[in-house]
């Protein structure tokens, strides 16, 4: 998600639901946040101390990227830092309800291709597709949510709609 997006807020029933975050996404915003505090920025700003002390700025290109990149970089932190201190931890495994789709919930379904997928459904800011973790505000985890093993939901996407059946609910 886009620190631009931060405030944007979500459809009718998903409003609100931006702040979810699980223990795991959490600790990873943290992490990055403590990196970009005590790692990254320190360096960055050696960089243009060093650069600014080389006479003309008007076309130090270190100074100039420098400035650059610290302004990328706090406009980061601002965005972690109001996330984490709106955070709402779920934790997945204390779902009373383990035979529907909820948050926190790891799926498996069958589309009208019969093409098999595992997703897990998490936080908007922690939703990483290289893991297999899909946004709560996603198409996808929309048309799952409540959904029980043998339930078949309907996908709209533009220009497209598709047919999941869910196989499977595993939480943990």
């Amino acid at each position: 998600m886009d620190e631009d997006d931060e405030d944007v807020p979500l459809p009718g029933r998903l409003s609100g639901i931006n702040q979810y975050v699980t223990r795991a996404g959490l600790e990873r915003m943290e992490a990055e946040l403590r990196h970009l505090l005590r790692v990254e920025r320190p360096g960055v700003v050696d960089i243009v101390s060093w650069a600014a002390g080389n006479g003309d700025r008007s076309e130090n290109g270190d100074y100039l990227y420098g400035k650059k990149r610290l302004r990328e970089i706090d406009r980061r932190i601002r965005f972690l830092e109001k996330r984490i201190d709106k955070a709402l931890v779920v934790d997945p495994a204390s779902q009373p309800h383990r035979d529907r789709v909820f948050f926190g919930a790891t799926v498996t379904f069958v589309d009208d291709d019969d093409v098999s997928r595992t997703v897990t459904i998490v936080g908007v800011d922690e939703a990483d597709m290289e893991r297999g973790e899909i946004s709560l505000a996603s198409p996808v985890a929309r048309a799952l949510l409540g959904a029980r093993v043998g339930d078949e939901v309907v996908l709209r996407v533009p220009g497209k709609t598709n047919v999941l059946e869910v196989t499977a609910i595993v939480y943990p």
